[in-house]
C-alpha cells in the first residue's frame, strides 16, 4: 500500500513535449500587470516572423574496419565555410554536391567543440523560459547516441571528456542555477518509442514489461487542447543534483532496446526522448513571487538503415521497417512544412506527434544530422543531407512561457486536485464511498451546529454579553433544529439499511470474484493450449517455408549447375581448339629452335674467323706503328744532322765572306784613290765643258721629268707588289715555339741587321759606281738605282718594318737629289775632262767592281734564301704565334697603304722640287765654277770619311756575322735537346702500343672463347611428340543425360523403398544426388 501511495504521489500530469501549463486569461492579465516588461522585443519579432530550425551537421571518422579495408572517403567538410561536399560518380563523371548548414563539424571534431559552439546557447535559452528541442537524425552507425549521450561515466566520478550533449547540458543547467543562487525545482522524464508503442523508461521494475505483453495496456497519447501532446501515466522524477540525472540517464539507457547489426555493434532499435522541466522562482520589483518555466527535450532517434546491408532478419527486419516508417513520416512532415502545405501529416506516426511542437510549433529546435564519410553509405548520406538541408527552411514561432504568480499557481493546483477527485468519483465502482462522504459531511454540519454555535449562545446568555434575538425567530430556529435532528435520524436509518444492502452486495461481489477466478484459470489454460497450438502451427509453417526455400534453392542450384555444365562444355570445345592451335605453335617453335641452332653454328664460325682476322690486323697495326716511330726517329736524326751541316756550312760561308770583305775593302781603297785622281782631272776639264752644259740642261730637264713619271709609276707598281708580297707573307709566316722564340728572334734580328748593313754597304758602293756610271751612261745608272731600290724594299718587307720602309723611301729621295747634284757636277767634270780613254778604263774598273759586287750579292742572297728557308721550316712547328703575326701583318698592310699615300705626296713634292730645280739650274751652273774648288776639298774629306766608315762597317759586319753564327749554334743545341726527348717518347709510345695490342688480343680471346655464351643442349628440352586431342564425340558424352532418363533410372532403383513408405530416406538420397550433380 505504501509503495502504491508513493507511486501515486510521484506520478504527475505526465506532460511531455508540450508547452508547460499556462495560466488562464485572468492569470495572464495578472502576469501582464506584474511582469509585462519581461517579454523582449525580439520575442515579439520571432513570434511574428518565425525562426528557422537550426541544423548542425556532424561527420564521424572512419571506423577501424573501414581504415583497414582502405574504404574511399566521399565526404569533405569545410568547417570555416560551413559546407559539406559529397563526391558522386554518375556515368563515369564526378559530380560534387555541396550543402550549406548553420554549423559543420568534421571527423576530427570533439564533443566539447560541438557543445560549446552550438548547444550552449540553446540551453541558456531554456533557462530564460523557452521550450527547446535538440534531436539527432541520421543513418544507423553514424554516432547519434554517442553525440547525445557520449561515453560512460568514469568510476571515480570524474566528468568524461567524451560526454555527450545530455550530460553537458545537465552540468551547464546546474552550474548556472547554482551561480545565480536561484530557487528552482526540476523534474525529468525518459520515454522510449519502439515499434510505434511508447514505454516509460523510468517506471518501476515490476511495471516495466515490454509492450509485447498484451495484458499490459500501453501508454496513450492525448491532445491537451493547446496544440501540445501529453502522455498519460508517464513517470516524472524530481531531481535536485546532476548526479541524480546521470543515474536516471544510465538507468533509462540500460532499458533501451539495442541490437547488433552489420553496420553497428550496438545499434539503437528505438527512439528515446529525455525531457527536463525547470521551474525557477524570481521576485518582481513589487515584491511578488513569479514562477518561470523552461523545458529542454533531448531526442535520440533510431537510425535509418538498409536491411540488405545491415543484415536484419525477422524481428530485426520488423524493427528496421518501423524505424524507417517513422523516419519516413518525419521526412514527409519536413517536406510539408518546407512547402507550406495545407495539411501536415503529424498523426501518421507517434514520433511526429511527439515532435509536433518542435517542428513548426512554438519551440526552438536544433537538429544534429550525423553522416558517415564512407562510400558504402553514400546513398543514405545523401538522403540525410537532403532532409537536413530541407529542415533548415522550417520556421518555428517560439514563445517565452508565461510567468505565473505563486497564488495563481496554488489555485491551479487546487483546481487540478478537484479535477482529479471528480475523475476519481467517476471511476468508483460502488456508491459506498459517496454515502460515506455524504455522512461525513452531515456529521461535520451537526458538529458545527452543536459544538460550535450552541455553546457560544449558552455562554453568551450566562455572561449576559451575547446577542438577543426576537422570540419568534428563536422559536423558528428551534423548530428547524428539531426538523434537522429528525432528518438525521431518518438518515441514520437509511444508512443502516444501506449497510445491509452493502453486505449483500459484498457477498455477491465475492461470489462473482470466485467465479471470475475460475473462469480466469480456464481462460489461462485455454490460452496456453492456444499458444501451444499456435507455436506448433508456427513451427510447421516455418518448416513448410524452409522446405519451399530448400526446393527453390535446389532448383536454383540445378539451373546454375546446368548453366555451368553448358559453359564447361563450351569451354572444353574452346580448349580443344586452343590445344590444336598450341600444337601448331609448338611445332613452329621446334622449327624455330632448329633454325636458331643453325644460326648459332654460323655465328660460332664467324666469331672464330673474326678473332683470327683481328689478331692479324693488330699485328699489322703494330708493325705500322713501329715503322712509323722508326721513321720519325730517323727524321729527327736527319733534322739534327741537317742542322749541324747547316751550322758548319754557315761557318764556312762566314769565313769566305770575311775574306771577300777584305778584298772588297782593298779594291774599294784603290778605287777611291783612282777616283781622287780622276776628280782632279775632272776639275781641270770642268771649265771647258761649261758652255756645253747650258745646252744640255734643257734636255736633261725634260728627260728628268719623264724619268720622274717612270719612277712614280714604278713606285706605284712597287707598292702594289709590296702589298701582294705582304699578303702572301701573311699566309706563310709563323713564329717559333716559346722555348726557341728568343733565340730565333735574336738570330732573325741579327740577320736583318747584317742584311741591312750589307745592303747599306752595297748601296754605298752602288752609289759611287752609279755616280761614275752616270757620267758614262745615264740609262745604266737608272737601272742600277731601280734594282737597288727593289732589293732594299724586298729586304725591308721581309723584316716587317714599315717605318724603315718609309725612312728608306725618304733616304732614296734625298740620295736622288744628292745624286742629281753629283751627276751635274760629274757631268761638268766629265765634259771638262773629255778623255775618252779614261772613260773606258773607268768602265772596266766599274765592270770589275760590279762583277765582284754581283758575285757577293748572289752569295749573300743564297745565304739569305737558305736562312729564310730554315727560318720558315723552324717556324712551321710553332702555331701559337700565328695570330699575333697576322695582326702585325695587317698593321703592315695598313702602314703600307699609308706609305703608298705618302709616296704619292712625295712624288708630287718631287715634281714641284724639279720645277724649282729647273728654275735654279742656271744659277747653280753659274755658281758651279766657284764651288768646284770647295767640292774638291769636300770630295777628299768625303773619301777619307768613306774609307773610315767602310772599315767600321766591315768590323761591325764581321762581329754581327760571328754573333749570328753563335746564335745558330745555340739553336742547334736547343734542337738537339728537343730531339732527344722526342726520340725517347717515340720509343715509349712504340712499347706502350705493343703492350696495348697484346692486351687487346688477350681480352678478345678471353671474350670470344670464354665469356661468349653458347646455348648448349641441357637434355631437358622436350622432344617432338604427338598431341592426344579429345574428340568432339567424347566431349559430347560428358554432358548430363536428359532429366526424364535420370528420373526413370532413379525411380526404377528406388521403387522398392517407395513401396515400403521410406519417403524421407528417398528425399534425402535425391537431395544428395542433386548435390553430387
Amino acid at each position: 500500500m505504501e509503495s502504491s501511495q508513493s507511486q501515486q504521489q510521484r506520478r504527475g500530469g505526465g506532460f511531455i513535449l508540450q508547452t508547460p501549463p499556462r495560466s488562464s486569461d485572468k492569470a495572464a492579465a495578472r502576469d501582464l500587470r506584474s511582469g509585462e516588461g519581461n517579454n523582449s522585443m525580439s520575442g515579439k519579432h520571432d513570434k511574428e516572423k518565425g525562426v528557422n530550425v537550426q541544423v548542425i551537421l556532424r561527420c564521424r571518422p572512419l571506423s577501424e574496419d573501414e581504415i583497414r579495408l582502405h574504404t574511399p572517403v566521399v565526404i569533405s567538410c569545410n568547417e570555416g565555410r560551413r559546407e559539406v561536399s559529397a563526391i558522386q560518380n554518375i556515368a563515369n563523371k564526378q559530380i560534387d554536391r555541396t550543402f550549406a548548414f548553420d554549423k559543420v563539424f568534421g571527423p576530427t571534431s570533439q564533443q566539447k567543440d560541438l557543445y560549446d559552439s552550438a548547444i550552449w546557447p540553446i540551453v541558456f535559452e531554456v533557462l530564460e523560459g523557452y521550450n527547446c528541442t535538440i534531436f539527432a537524425y541520421g543513418q544507423t552507425g553514424t554516432g547519434k547516441t554517442y553525440t547525445m549521450e557520449g561515453g560512460g561515466r568514469k568510476k571515480n566520478g570524474e566528468f568524461p571528456s567524451d560526454a555527450g550533449v545530455i550530460p553537458r547540458a545537465v552540468r551547464q543547467i546546474f552550474a548556472i542555477l547554482e551561480a545565480q543562487n536561484a530557487e528552482y525545482s526540476m523534474k525529468v522524464t525518459f520515454l522510449e518509442l519502439y515499434n510505434e508503442e511508447i514505454t516509460d523508461l523510468l517506471a518501476p521494475e515490476e511495471c516495466t514489461k515490454y509492450v509485447d505483453d498484451k495484458s499490459k495496456k500501453p501508454i496513450a497519447l492525448m491532445e491537451d487542447g493547446k496544440g501540445g501532446v501529453l502522455v498519460r501515466g508517464l513517470e516524472e522524477e524530481i531531481v535536485s543534483t546532476a548526479n541524480e540525472i546521470y543515474k536516471i540517464l544510465e538507468k533509462g539507457s540500460a532499458k533501451r532496446r539495442t541490437a547488433e547489426t552489420l553496420l553497428n555493434k550496438q545499434s539503437s532499435r528505438s527512439h528515446s526522448i529525455f525531457s527536463i522541466t525547470i521551474h525557477i522562482k524570481e521576485c518582481t520589483p513589487e515584491g511578488e513571487e513569479m514562477i518561470k518555466c523552461g523545458k529542454l527535450n533531448l531526442v535520440d532517434l533510431a537510425g535509418s538503415e538498409n536491411i540488405s546491408r545491415s543484415g536484419a532478419r525477422e524481428g530485426r527486419a520488423r524493427e528496421a521497417g518501423e524505424i524507417n516508417k517513422s523516419l519516413l513520416t518525419l521526412g514527409r512532415v519536413i517536406n510539408a512544412l518546407v512547402e507550406h502545405s495545407g495539411h501536415i501529416p503529424y498523426r501518421d506516426s507517434k514520433l511526429t506527434r511527439l515532435l509536433r511542437d518542435s517542428l513548426g510549433g512554438k519551440t526552438k529546435t536544433c537538429i544534429i544530422a550525423t553522416i558517415s564519410p564512407s562510400v558504402h553509405c553514400l546513398e543514405e548520406t545523401l538522403s540525410t543531407l537532403d532532409y537536413a538541408h530541407r529542415a533548415k527552411n522550417i520556421k518555428n514561432k517560439p514563445e517565452i512561457n508565461q510567468k505565473m504568480m505563486k497564488s495563481a499557481m496554488i489555485k491551479d493546483l487546487y483546481s487540478e486536485i478537484d479535477r482529479l477527485k471528480q475523475g476519481l468519483y467517476f471511476y468508483l465502482p460502488f456508491f459506498l464511498y459517496i454515502n460515506l462522504y455524504l455522512a461525513l459531511i452531515n456529521y461535520l454540519i451537526t458538529y458545527f451546529v452543536c459544538s460550535i454555535l450552541m455553546p457560544t449562545e449558552v455562554y453568551a446568555a450566562r455572561e449576559k454579553n451575547g446577542i438577543y434575538i426576537p422570540r419568534d425567530r428563536y422559536l423558528q430556529e428551534e423548530a428547524e433544529k428539531k426538523a434537522m435532528s429528525e432528518k438525521i435520524e431518518r438518515m441514520e436509518l437509511d444508512f443502516e439499511s444501506r449497510d445491509k444492502k452493502l453486505l449483500e452486495l459484498q457477498e455477491l461481489y465475492n461470489s462473482q470474484q470466485l467465479l471470475t477466478a475460475e473462469l480466469g484459470d480456464k481462460l489461462e489454460k485455454t490460452e496456453k493450449k492456444l499458444q501451444e497450438t499456435q507455436h506448433t502451427l508456427a513451427d510447421l509453417e516455418d518448416k513448410h517455408r524452409q522446405a519451399i526455400t530448400t526446393i527453390k534453392e535446389k532448383e536454383f542450384l540445378i539451373s546454375n549447375l546446368l548453366k555451368s555444365e553448358k559453359a564447361l562444355v563450351e569451354q572444353a570445345f574452346e580448349l580443344r581448339a586452343e590445344l590444336e592451335n598450341a600444337a601448331s605453335d609448338v611445332s613452329n617453335l621446334f622449327a624455330k629452335i632448329e633454325r636458331k641452332d643453325k644460326i648459332e653454328d654460323g655465328n660460332r664460325v664467324l666469331i672464330q674467323k673474326f678473332q683470327s682476322q683481328l689478331t692479324q690486323e693488330l699485328e699489322v697495326l703494330h708493325k705500322t706503328v713501329a715503322s712509323s716511330t722508326t721513321e720519325q726517329e730517323q727524321q729527327l736524326k736527319g733534322m739534327e744532322e741537317d742542322m749541324q751541316s747547316f751550322v758548319s756550312t754557315k761557318t764556312k760561308a762566314v769565313e769566305e765572306l770575311r775574306g771577300r770583305l777584305e778584298n772588297l775593302k782593298t779594291m774599294f781603297g784603290s778605287g777611291i784613290k783612282a777616283l781622287d785622281g780622276l776628280a782632279g782631272e775632272l776639275d781641270g776639264n770642268a771649265q771647258s765643258t761649261f758652255d756645253r752644259l747650258n745646252c744640255e740642261v734643257s734636255k736633261h730637264s725634260s728627260a728628268l721629268g719623264e724619268l720622274f713619271k717612270e719612277i712614280a709609276s714604278e713606285a706605284d707598281t712597287l707598292v702594289n707588289d709590296l702589298q701582294k708580297s705582304l699578303h702572301n707573307q701573311e699566309e706563310k709566316l709563323i713564329a717559333f715555339a716559346q722555348q726557341q722564340r728568343e733565340a730565333h728572334c735574336g738570330s732573325i734580328s741579327m740577320s736583318r741587321s747584317i742584311s741591312q748593313i750589307t745592303g747599306n754597304f752595297f748601296k754605298t758602293l752602288d752609289m759611287h759606281v752609279s755616280q761614275l756610271g752616270e757620267i758614262v751612261e745615264e740609262a745604266q745608272t737608272v737601272s742600277d738605282q731601280k734594282f737597288s731600290e727593289l732589293e732594299n724594299k724586298f729586304e725591308e718587307c721581309a723584316a716587317n718594318e714599315e717605318r724603315q720602309i718609309l725612312e728608306k723611301v725618304a733616304e732614296l729621295l734625298a740620295g736622288s737629289n744628292a745624286r742629281k747634284k753629283k751627276l751635274v757636277q760629274t757631268a761638268i767634270d766629265d765634259l771638262r775632262e773629255s778623255a775618252s780613254n779614261k772613260t773606258n778604263r773607268l768602265k772596266q774598273e766599274m765592270s770589275t767592281m760590279q762583277d765582284s759586287t754581283s758575285s757577293v750579292k748572289v752569295k749573300w742572297s743564297n745565304y739569305m734564301e737558305k736562312a729564310e728557308s730554315h727560318h720558315l721550316e723552324d717556324t712551321a712547328a710553332v702555331e701559337n704565334g700565328k695570330k699575333e703575326m697576322e695582326e702585325v701583318l695587317q698593321n703592315c698592310v695598313q702602314k703600307a697603304k699609308l706609305g703608298a699615300k705618302q709616296w704619292t705626296n712625295a712624288q708630287q713634292s718631287l715634281l714641284n722640287l724639279e720645277e724649282r730645280n729647273v728654275a735654279f739650274v742656271d744659277e747653280i751652273v753659274r755658281g758651279g765654277m766657284d764651288a768646284n774648288q770647295a767640292l774638291r776639298v769636300r770630295f777628299s774629306s768625303g773619301v777619307s770619311s768613306t774609307v773610315e766608315d767602310t772599315d767600321a762597317a766591315s768590323k761591325h759586319l764581321l762581329s754581327s756575322i760571328d754573333h749570328s753564327l753563335q746564335l745558330d749554334r745555340d739553336a742547334c743545341a736547343n734542337l738537339d735537346s728537343t730531339i732527344v726527348p722526342c726520340c725517347g717518347e717515340l720509343r715509349e709510345l712504340n712499347s706502350g702500343h705493343y703492350h696495348k695490342v697484346v692486351e687487346i688480343t688477350e681480352y678478345t680471346g678471353k671474350c670470344l672463347s670464354q665469356e661468349y655464351v653458347v646455348d648448349e643442349p641441357s637434355c631437358s628440352t622436350p622432344t617432338r611428340r604427338p598431341f592426344n586431342l579429345p574428340s568432339v564425340e567424347s566431349i559430347e558424352e560428358l554432358k548430363t543425360p536428359a532429366f526424364e532418363e535420370l528420373l526413370n533410372s532413379f525411380w526404377d532403383g528406388k521403387s522398392s523403398k517407395q513401396a515400403n513408405g521410406d519417403v524421407k530416406h528417398i528425399a534425402e538420397e535425391t537431395e544428395l544426388e542433386f548435390l553430387r550433380q
